[in-house]
């Protein structure tokens, strides 16, 4: 009987030990993939695939680093210390893309309307603004997201409705956390921002919104149309070198997207994840997030619109070809 236990509690050891080294060995050929994540509700789908295990499913493991916006992340890119980004605005990834050729390729975009709303104009209360051409010879101080592509969007819009700068008013390039407490103080008369900066400051009474989705309205010229200032992206690095870690990534960042596309419970995620404050996290408004193989053609050509507008602006200084930047590696590629 004793010699029976015994040859047991060896198989039984012998088994665990098999487990412990398949566990390590499979725990070991996961890839690291560093992710440059900018903590705002545009970066919904990492934390999706990474609390859902999608990453882990594809044998990918995904590690956050955290950057405020949209530069640091390409410039991560740009020193191989980053392989993602996972809500890299467009306007900063195509003008990296002009410095260093196939430096990163999106492989999702976010849109954003006045029924997907990101960016809008704001207004302290007093002013009774119902259209951004209400605001001239309203507000003369106006503050604006930071970053040149958001600049330019804010001028351009302003320019539209004939507001000239210098003349007509005075625009300053303001960090996002400050936006909500610059207009309860009343230092701007207004103010062009993105979400969830536009609805704190709604429910709160700091500003209203005067008018969402400008840059479609009047950049693109059609209200409807999706202005796809964001994306998820990987490095063209990773694509040459790594094709098959770029492909499981990819697989596991399409799976999140269509979790947020179906399951509202998703939204949990912002909380404690981003800047989102807890109460707002079921209601704030998320931009339309698409695989860009799901793109249409129409929407190809409005990013393209977008993008060639901040060429003519001088944000980006040489003309590029939106569409050699979309990939698909989990698919065929986008054309």
């Amino acid at each position: 009987m004793k010699y029976r236990r015994d040859i047991l509690k060896t198989a039984l050891l012998a088994t665990a030990a098999l487990a412990t080294a398949m566990w390590s060995a499979g725990a070991m050929a996961a890839d690291k993939v560093k992710v440059g994540v900018f903590p705002v509700s545009s970066a919904l789908p990492y934390f999706v695939a990474a609390e859902r295990g999608y990453f882990k499913e594809q044998g990918i493991d995904a590690e956050m680093v955290k950057l405020m916006g949209a530069p640091p992340i390409v410039q991560g890119m740009l020193t191989n210390d980053l392989d993602a980004g996972a809500n890299l605005v467009t306007v900063d990834g195509m003008n990296g893309n002009t410095k260093k050729e196939g430096l990163l390729y999106y492989m999702s975009l976010y849109g954003q309307n006045k029924f997907a709303q990101m960016e809008q104009f704001v207004a302290k209360n007093g002013i009774d603004a119902k259209s951004v051409k209400d605001l001239k010879g309203t507000a003369k101080k106006i503050m604006s997201a930071p970053g040149a592509g958001n600049m330019a969007m804010a001028r351009a819009v302003l320019g539209a409705v004939g507001m000239k700068e210098g003349t007509d008013y005075t625009l300053t390039e303001l960090a996002m956390n400050l936006h909500a407490d610059a207009m309860k103080a009343g230092t701007f008369d207004a103010g062009y921002t993105l979400e969830p900066n536009a609805t704190v400051m709604n429910k709160s009474g700091a500003a209203n919104t005067v008018e969402a989705g400008v840059v479609s309205k009047y950049i693109i010229g059609r209200e409807e149309a999706y202005a796809y200032m964001a994306g998820g992206a990987i490095t063209g690095k990773m694509l040459r070198e790594r094709p098959d870690v770029a492909r499981r990534f990819t697989a596991a960042w399409r799976k999140a997207l269509k979790d947020i596309e179906q399951d509202p419970t998703t939204r949990e995620l912002l909380k404690g994840n981003t800047f989102t404050p807890p109460e707002l996290a079921m209601t704030i408004p998320l931009p339309r997030m698409m695989m860009v193989d799901q793109l249409s053609a129409q929407d190809k050509k409005d990013f393209q619109k977008v993008i060639d507008f901040t060429i003519e602006s001088g944000v980006i200084k040489d003309k590029i070809d939106t569409s050699k930047y979309l990939v698909s590696p989990d698919r065929k590629a986008a054309s």
